[in-house]
């Protein structure tokens, strides 16, 4: 439970203050019983030797402290329980929180190769799991504990020997719970294993509904997330015979010990060596200490649950998150770019995507990267935008390596475009603000008229505030493109990136677009790069590169490359070829 310290740590004085509650609980608790215990010795003691004026006066006041200490009990129980809320829900949001926050600090590339569904699973699993052991130490196994401390006190000082007893039981008991919970704990990591891979499964059936629906594959869908539920059932109803096996055993040592200490304490009280209300106490006793026992078969279900979750838990936060720089360089706003020799390829490929790519770059120009399906561009992209980081080769911003600067810094500075417009449900004005909390309504009216965006706000009845999707107008592909492109010049960029941002368009919105682009490009306030399929799009750049398996075969402006005869103007006959048929 090394995993689980750190998030307690900052809690350690309310941690103290919940188990000095609970010892007061528990010890306040036995108490009760200890009075009555020595209500009847006095009884058996005096029945014969004071008045009833006394008596009943004794009695009363063994009557009042009863009731003190259960009332004390009851006090401490409830400002217990209050702190060991306050503290199960901070420890157990503090791991979320930290789960969450070291996911979206990983390289992209590690996002590639799984599933966010079953990483949402796993946090959730070990947020609850890590709750619910806690409460149960805190309100079981310690309070078991002190009550067991304080009955073997009383036990030395009336019976030595009924404190060995319980001695000799204890052990017992832990011992079975130890050894039969270890079967729980395989079973356990498969439930989990199973249940995060499951939540993966149904999270992208959800995200896909479209696909999934407009294609009639909605029972093929539920077959096969209900074949891995049906596989989860199977592991849950084995482990539940586990369970009830463990606890059926348990119970029945349980009952015969505590069958035997009372055998046990009537046999010393036929012996004199301790009295009626001696007996009547550790009787009551015999319930405060076994039932809790009963309960620890559970407890060490929850404590293999917690353990497989936190394993879990633990691997997630070992994975290496982005490198950032110890004392980076302040690069400043960005004026100049360049690619050197740059190679990559993807974790579980052999071969590189890109290879030896060279280009470089200024504020007000404009380059565009072209080339078939599966050329490398997208690679280009996210190793532009710091998502992937070079297998060979460097890359520079305003003369200072990538790896000497903050990421975030550089990040801050982009405005970027692509080709599956990623809308929020909400208004525009929340789609906006996304990027630029503090942006204005002015600020935000500015981008979305530079992105001409006027047909979207003709039909916007409340203007920004108007909600766009589910509840909302609905919107073209066109419209949000235009309003992902508002976004990323709300942010006023210094590096523009459009991603294939016009390849899922019809061809009289692709040339509104286009010429939006254009008129963008032309500004001379940012860097702008295009990476596109169809070539109209990009006619305007200063340099165009033509990438062919994950190099650059050649280069130049739009008339150049048509005149080179080269592959850009194969694509280009192809693409004018097809616009004159249609």
């Amino acid at each position: 439970m090394k995993i689980i310290s750190p998030y307690l740590r900052p809690y350690k004085k309310l941690i103290f203050i919940t188990l000095l509650l609970a010892t007061i609980n528990q010890v306040f608790s036995l108490l009760d019983p200890f009075i009555i215990g020595k209500l009847i010795n006095y009884y058996s003691d005096t029945k014969d030797k004071v008045t009833a004026d006394v008596f009943v006066k004794a009695v009363l006041f063994f009557i009042a402290l009863a009731i003190g200490a259960a009332m004390m009990s009851r006090i401490a129980k409830n400002f217990q329980d209050y702190c060991l809320s306050i503290i199960t829900q901070k420890v157990g949001t503090d791991i979320y929180t930290a789960g969450i926050k070291h996911t979206l600090a990983m390289p992209y590339q590690l996002f590639e190769d799984q599933r966010s569904g079953e990483t949402l699973g796993r946090l959730q699993k070990v947020k609850t799991d890590c709750e619910r052991l806690i409460s149960s130490f805190i309100n079981i196994m310690f309070t078991s504990l002190v009550g067991l401390i304080f009955v073997m006190i009383i036990s030395f000082t009336v019976n030595w020997k009924i404190a060995l007893f319980y001695m000799a039981a204890i052990p017992i008991i832990g011992f079975l719970s130890s050894f039969l919970s270890k079967k729980i704990k395989v079973i356990q990591k498969k439930i989990v294993g199973e249940t995060t891979a499951l939540a993966g499964s149904t999270t992208e059936s959800l995200r896909n509904i479209e696909l999934v629906k407009s294609l009639g594959l909605t029972d093929q869908e539920v077959n096969r997330l209900n074949t891995n539920t049906r596989k989860i059932l199977g592991l849950e109803l084995k482990k539940v015979k586990y369970i009830r096996t463990l606890s059926f055993i348990q119970g029945t040592i349980i009952n015969l010990l505590r069958n035997a200490v009372i055998v046990f304490l009537i046999y010393l009280v036929f012996k004199n060596e301790i009295k009626i209300g001696d007996y009547m106490l550790f009787f009551m006793y015999s319930f405060f200490i076994f039932n809790p026992l009963q309960e620890f078969g559970n407890i060490i279900q929850l404590y293999r649950e917690t353990e497989v979750s936190l394993n879990n838990f633990k691997q997630l936060m070992e994975q290496p998150v982005e490198d950032i720089p110890a004392n980076p360089v302040k690069m400043g706003a960005i004026k100049e770019m360049e690619f050197a020799n740059v190679s990559f390829k993807h974790l579980t490929s052999t071969r590189y995507a890109l290879k030896n790519v060279s280009f470089k770059i200024k504020t007000g120009e404009t380059i565009a990267f072209v080339g078939p399906s599966g050329s490398g561009k997208t690679t280009l992209v996210k190793l532009l935008v710091g998502l992937y980081k070079p297998a060979e080769g460097n890359i520079s911003y305003n003369g200072t390596p990538y790896t000497n600067i903050d990421i975030n810094e550089l990040r801050s500075q982009l405005g970027f475009v692509t080709q599956d417009s990623q809308l929020f449900s909400g208004t525009i004005k929340e789609n906006l603000l996304f990027v630029k909390p503090t942006a204005t309504d002015e600020e935000c009216m500015t981008a979305l008229n530079r992105a001409a965006c006027h047909s979207l706000l003709n039909r916007a009845d409340k203007g920004l505030d108007t909600v766009i999707g589910e509840g909302g107008i609905k919107i073209s592909g066109g419209e949000k493109q235009r309003i992902s492109i508002a976004r990323a010049l709300l942010r006023q960029p210094n590096l523009l990136v459009f991603d294939e941002a016009t390849s899922a368009l019809d061809s009289l919105t692709e040339e509104e677009i286009s010429e939006t682009i254009r008129s963008l490009s032309t500004s001379k306030e940012h860097i702008t790069v295009l990476i596109a399929h169809r070539l109209s799009t990009i006619m305007h750049a200063n340099t165009i590169y033509v990438f062919e398996k994950g190099a650059i075969i050649e280069y130049g402006t739009h008339e150049q490359l048509v005149n080179n005869k080269g592959l850009y103007y194969a694509m280009w006959r192809q693409q004018v070829g097809e616009a004159i048929e249609s």
